[in-house]
Order: C-alpha cells, then sequence, then structure tokens
C-alpha cells in the first residue's frame, strides 16, 4: 500500500476547537482500550472465584492480548484501503459493543469470548490513534500529542486497577465493563461529527479485493496457535504431548507462509519486507518487543503480588500499584517535551532500558515480609523507565521512513508490542503455575490437607488467592504467602532478562533527524487517487 500512498503538500486548516474534539475523542477510545488492559488485574481474582475457572485467571487477561495483538495490523491496512475515519467508528462501536456483551457474561466461556472481541477492537483503536495523530502532525512535533496518548495510557493504567478493586470490592466486577459504553459513545460522537482526514470512498468490493486475505490468516494462525502451545504447555497438556508439538510447530510454519505472502502474494501487503532491511528498524522493533513484554507484566501481575503474599484486598492492591502507573504517566509526558526540544530519542531509551531493568531485578527481591516503602520504591524505579519506552520507539522507526510508510511502519511496530504483550501474559503464568506446582511438596510439610494444597498450586493458585485469608494455621498461612512470593520472583528473573535484552538492541538503533515538514496523507487504492487529489486541492483552495 506504501508506494500506492500520494501526499497534498499544504493540509487543511483545522480551527482549535476541531483539533481539540479530534483530540478529546482520540484520549477518550485510547483511554478505554488501555483501561480495559488494567482494569481487570485486581478484579480478576473475584471473576475467576465466581465463576470457578482457575484457567481464567490467564484468559480474562491473556485473550485481550491475544486479540489485540492478532488484529492490530489488519485495522491498520483496512483504513489504508477505506479511510482512517470510517474503520476507527468501526472499531469504537466494535469495542463498545464486546463490553456489553463481557458486562452480561453468564460463565466464563461468554466472558473469554467478549474479551477477545474486545481485545480486536482495542487493537483497532490502540493503532488508529498512534496512526492519525502521525497523519495529522510532523514527526516532530506529533512526538507532544503521542505524549498525550501515553498519559491517557498510564491515567487509564492508574485508575484501571482501583476502579477494578473497588467494583469487584463494594459494587460488581461487571461495572468494570459497564464503564466502557459511555465512554466510548461519546469518543464515537465526536469522532464523527469533527474527526476530517481523508476519505477514500473505495468502493467496497474493490476494497475487499484489496485486502491481504493470505497474510492475515496466516497471522491470525501464528499468534493462535503459538500462544495456545505455549499456554498449555506444561500445564494443560505436557510439553511433549502432540497437541502442544502440533500448535508450537505449525504456528511457527506460519511465519513462514506470513513472510511469502507478504513478499509474493499481497499487492497491498500488511506487512511490507523492506522495513526489515534496514538494521535501526530491527532493533526498534526488538526494543518494541521487550519493552512490551516487560511493562505489561509489572500492571498485570504486581497485583497479584500484592493480593497473595501481602494479603491486600483488591481496593488496597490498586492503591498499591499507583506508583508504577503514575511514574509512567509522569515521565511519558516529559518524554513528549524532550523530544519536541531537542529532537533527540536515542538517549531516552537507553535511559528507559537501564532503569525498567533495575527496576524490575529490585522486584526479584520481594517477598511475604517486604516493606511498603520497597514496594514502592521498586515501582518508581521500574515506572520511570518503561514511561521513557512507550513512544520513543514510534518515534524511532517513523523518522527512518517515508511519510507514505508511516502508518504501516507503526502498525508493524504495534503488531510486534502487542504480540508482545501477550506473550508477556501468557509466558508469566506458565512460569508463574510451573514454580506454584514446585511448591506442593513443601506445603503438604506443613501439614496442610492435599484438597487445599492442590488449591493453592499449579494452575488452580490464581483463581484461589481469596481463599488464602481463610486458612486459619499461621504456619501454613506464611508458606503460601511465601510459595506465591517465591513463584513470582522466578517471573520477576524472567522479565529483567528481557528488559536486558532491550537494552542491548538500543544500541544498533541509528540517529536520524526529526522531520518538522508536513503532508497530509491520502489513503485509499491507486486508480482513486487523481480524482481524489483533485477534490481536495479544490476544497483547500475554497478554504483559502
Amino acid at each position: 500500500m506504501a508506494s500506492d500512498m500520494e501526499f497534498i503538500e499544504a493540509p487543511p486548516q483545522r480551527g482549535k476547537l476541531r483539533i481539540t474534539a479530534i483530540m478529546v475523542a482520540l484520549s477518550l477510545s485510547m483511554f478505554v482500550a488501555a483501561l480495559d488492559q488494567t482494569i481487570i488485574a485486581t478484579a480478576i481474582p473475584t471473576i475467576a472465584a465466581k465463576f470457578d475457572s482457575a484457567a481464567g485467571y490467564t484468559w480474562i487477561g491473556g485473550a485481550y492480548l491475544l486479540a489485540n495483538a492478532a488484529g492490530s495490523c489488519i485495522w491498520a491496512k483496512l483504513s489504508d484501503i477505506w479511510g482512517r475515519k470510517l474503520i476507527l467508528l468501526i472499531a469504537v462501536a466494535w469495542f463498545l459493543i464486546s463490553s456489553i456483551i463481557c458486562a452480561a457474561a453468564v460463565n466464563m466461556q461468554m466472558l473469554i469470548a467478549g474479551r477477545a472481541l474486545q481485545g480486536i477492537a482495542g487493537g483497532g483503536l490502540l493503532q488508529l490513534n498512534t496512526i492519525i495523530i502521525s497523519d495529522l502532525f510532523s514527526v516532530r512535533h506529533r512526538s507532544l500529542y503521542l505524549g498525550l496518548m501515553e498519559v491517557m495510557w498510564a491515567l487509564a493504567g492508574g485508575i484501571g486497577p482501583l476502579l477494578g478493586g473497588a467494583f469487584s470490592e463494594y459494587v460488581s466486577w461487571r461495572w468494570s465493563f459497564w464503564i466502557n459504553p459511555p465512554i466510548s459513545g461519546v469518543a464515537f460522537i465526536l469522532l464523527f461529527f469533527y474527526l476530517d482526514v481523508h476519505n477514500p470512498k473505495t468502493g467496497m468490493a474493490d476494497g475487499i479485493k484489496a485486502i491481504d486475505w493470505f497474510g492475515s490468516l496466516s497471522v491470525l494462525g501464528l499468534t493462535l496457535m503459538l500462544l495456545l502451545g505455549l499456554d498449555f504447555g506444561g500445564e494443560t497438556f505436557a510439553w511433549s504431548s502432540p497437541q502442544v508439538i502440533c500448535l508450537i510447530v505449525f504456528g511457527a510454519l506460519c511465519s513462514l507462509l506470513f513472510i511469502y505472502s507478504e513478499k509474493r502474494l499481497a499487492k497491498y501487503p500488511l506487512m511490507p519486507l523492506d522495513i526489515f532491511s534496514q538494521i535501526s528498524n530491527i532493533a526498534t522493533l526488538a526494543v518494541g518487543f521487550a519493552h512490551g513484554f516487560v511493562f505489561v507484566a509489572g500492571e498485570y501481575y504486581i497485583p497479584l503480588y500484592l493480593q497473595s503474599a501481602k494479603g491486600a484486598s483488591p481496593m488496597r492492591s490498586g492503591v498499591l500499584i499507583l506508583p508504577l502507573v503514575l511514574a509512567e504517566a509522569f515521565t511519558g509526558m516529559i518524554t513528549g517535551l524532550i523530544i519536541h526540544r531537542t529532537g533527540r530519542y536515542r538517549e531516552l531509551i537507553w535511559v528507559g532500558f537501564v532503569l525498567m531493568t533495575i527496576g524490575y531485578g529490585l522486584l526479584i527481591r520481594l517477598d511475604q515480609f517486604s516493606s511498603l516503602g520497597e514496594i514502592i520504591g521498586y515501582q518508581l524505579i521500574s515506572g520511570c523507565g518503561a514511561g521513557l519506552l512507550f513512544q520513543t520507539p514510534i518515534i524511532a522507526i517513523q523518522a527512518t521512513v517515508s511519510q507514505d510508510d508511516t502508518a504501516t511502519a507503526t502498525a508493524t511496530l504495534g503488531f510486534i508490542r502487542n504480540m508482545a504483550t501477550a506473550c508477556s501474559i501468557v509466558i508469566g503464568g506458565v512460569v508463574f503455575q510451573n514454580s506454584m506446582g514446585e511448591r506442593k511438596a513443601s506445603l503438604l510439610a506443613t501439614g496442610m490437607s492435599e484438597t487445599l494444597a492442590n488449591q493453592m498450586t499449579g494452575d488452580s493458585a490464581e483463581a484461589n488467592i481469596e481463599y488464602i485469608k481463610d486458612i486459619q494455621d499461621p504456619v501454613q498461612l506464611l508458606a503460601v504467602r511465601g510459595a506465591f512470593a517465591w513463584s513470582m520472583r522466578n517471573m520477576w528473573i524472567l522479565y529483567t532478562c528481557m528488559s536486558g535484552l532491550g537494552l542491548v538492541c538500543s544500541f544498533f538503533i541509528l540517529k536520524t533527524r526529526l522531520r518538522e515538514d508536513h503532508v497530509e496523507t491520502v489513503t485509499g487504492l491507486n486508480r482513486e487517487k487523481q480524482p481524489i487529489l483533485e477534490n481536495l486541492q479544490a476544497q483547500e483552495e475554497q478554504r483559502v
């Protein structure tokens, strides 16, 4: 699609009111998409216990992130074909409807299905917001608005656990989803009336033919089979079982099919392989993967540590995770200002990974006896590091590609990052469950019954943390909390290593001067370009 893009030299003059309305709408849609990654973190134990589903603990979050990763590239390409506005409106409406499905869920299967639908829409919201901002502003100036999106992301991350805990403890966990429809509705109305990016009016039949169907199916197969294989391994099925081996092998084969499709078959590929021709772009994508893999673990699993090893309530765990997300918000805002004023981003990436590696390395020290000061301090360091890394990879990859490749490059980075967050939750859950399985013998040694030991270990542990407070024997209680802390220590080791790997990759990102000029993207298929350009030029002359 990149080769079929054209630009007009002077973007339409948008009034302050229109720009404000657009940014409010984008901020709201970013907020709800990010909120649903964190609001259920403190509510999951309650939901899993309500539906009596151990597997639900991982898949309430995992289904959202998995679908988010699988669909992100597809949304971006659909917006290239039919225009940003139409596709973004569909994504907002889709998110609203899927939130209602989650809120009305009568069993775990319905909830996980609703979460998957939410994730598909959420992937579109996150991708399209960034792409539209990239369409509206130059590389250097867009850092301010991307910083605003990061603040909204961090704000959602901050109040998400609080709201999830409050709803679960005082009202109902269902309000974690009922909160979305009114916010999504306001965003839809504002976007409908104020978003004035280019509309190509591509015909339905032509657009359907232009979709990279083979690439879309192969990337879905890659994402779903690979992550399902990793999740099932060691728990639902043995790692050597045919089910796990087939899922992982065929998932890996789908990656080869995807590459073949993008290189040979697709006229408008989801992910043009030219992006991977530069070492700097490859390093940036690796940095995005490492960051996505690590940062989501803190937001998702620290509440589990607080509720299990420290005995915190859902509400209190939501309060205690605020240092992490507030630090992310603050440094995200500062990052946008620094890039806007100086044009420098590589140094911010380096500092971010150093801080994040140190912060997650310190989380390894947490146990059932850790003080409040340690918990807060380690989160502040981790959050400051993670906050520096949300928009800097986006700026880094956009700086090395032409404006016509910006949407594709942004979507590719978004896909890689979303894939990383999905992998992180699933792989982190596997590490935790396998580690808890190893603690069963030590729990039985305290005189704990076989039934209770089974509830507190393996794949049942995450769903049963609400029952920890019912253990009366102080020796057994201490042993259970220690088992949770020890198992999470193994997760923090994994995430620290991944952060260190991201730091190594960041040194291969090349320095590039950020462009301050801007031209507006014209979407649509190649044969429609000339009439579109003539119409846009006529509209521009009328404005002048």
